[in-house]
């Protein structure tokens, strides 16, 4: 697997890696306009529960999101992901099965 987006982005869905991906791979449960409009009003608790992920047929590797990343919730490699997280590259990949 490539890049993988861990539990720090889970609640806080900052899109800023959505933004720098040259092959649009980051996707969520929610369009990146659902949520900014949650956030713009208030609504952060519908958030909870969400996070992006990154498909790792589509992902190139170029490493863009990681540094952009305000949470630092993106890894390089399943190698990378720390113990604590090591659930979340299930995650990832089931998100695009």
């Amino acid at each position: 697997m490539t890049f993988v987006i861990t539990e720090p982005c889970l609640g806080t869905c900052d899109t800023s890696c959505v933004e720098v991906c040259p092959v649009d791979c980051i996707h969520g449960p929610l369009s990146v306009e659902e949520i900014h409009e949650l956030q713009a009003n208030g609504e952060d608790e519908k958030l909870e529960d969400v996070q992006l992920y990154i498909d790792p047929i589509i992902c190139i590797d170029c490493g863009a999101c990681e540094p952009e990343c305000p949470v630092e919730a993106i890894f390089p490699s399943e190698e990378a992901v720390p113990d604590k997280w090591k659930n979340y590259i299930d995650k990832n990949a089931d998100f695009f099965a």
